[in-house]
């Protein structure tokens, strides 16, 4: 799920636009709504034009797999998913400048994120998944079900999130 090798700026003029998610230990929340706006892009024929990303505003599930029921989740609804194809990592200030959005999860994560922002230009590309500032509740500690719920949510909100791309980007309007 996450390409850890993801460097360099932000999208300038012929390069993909960049879109990280973060949630709160990047395990659960983030890598669902990765896989479900690739899946969205990919059918929108624009998934070789945007790169999707996801983190953590927290460290302490730096190097784990994704979170076993989130995969499950995510299979159940048909994405291609394993845990072993997504590796867990923090979100660090520096990474602001390759992204030209950032998604947190819910209010906190990204409030968290603006304030590690080196700049309020960067702070701006920080944004919720849900409009109507909504949170993406967190299911880990709760049952399987909360995975199943957490990603109907994540597949609701996407569409919005397209369509922003689409406008942000010039070029990701239709398909090549």
């Amino acid at each position: 799920m996450t390409d850890p090798t993801v460097s360099g700026p932000a999208a300038g003029p012929g390069e993909p636009y960049r879109v990280c998610f973060v949630c709160s230990g990047n395990i659960c929340r983030s890598p669902m709504a990765e896989a479900v706006l690739r899946a969205r892009l990919a059918e929108a024929g624009l998934g070789a034009h945007v790169v999707v990303d996801s983190a953590g505003t927290g460290g302490w599930h730096a190097g784990d797999p994704a979170d076993p029921r989130a995969t499950a989740a995510l299979a159940a609804a048909g994405y291609d998913a394993r845990p072993a194809d997504h590796t867990a990592r923090q979100f660090e200030a520096e990474w602001f400048p390759r992204y030209d959005l950032v998604v947190a999860l819910d209010r906190g994560h990204a409030r968290a994120l603006r304030r590690l922002a080196p700049s309020p230009e960067q702070a701006a590309k920080v944004r919720l998944l849900r409009a109507g500032d909504l949170d993406v509740p967190d299911p880990y500690y709760g049952e399987d079900e909360g995975f199943a719920d957490c990603l109907a949510l994540i597949e609701e909100a996407v569409p919005d999130l397209l369509d922003t791309i689409r406008r942000r980007r010039p070029g990701a309007g239709e398909a090549p």
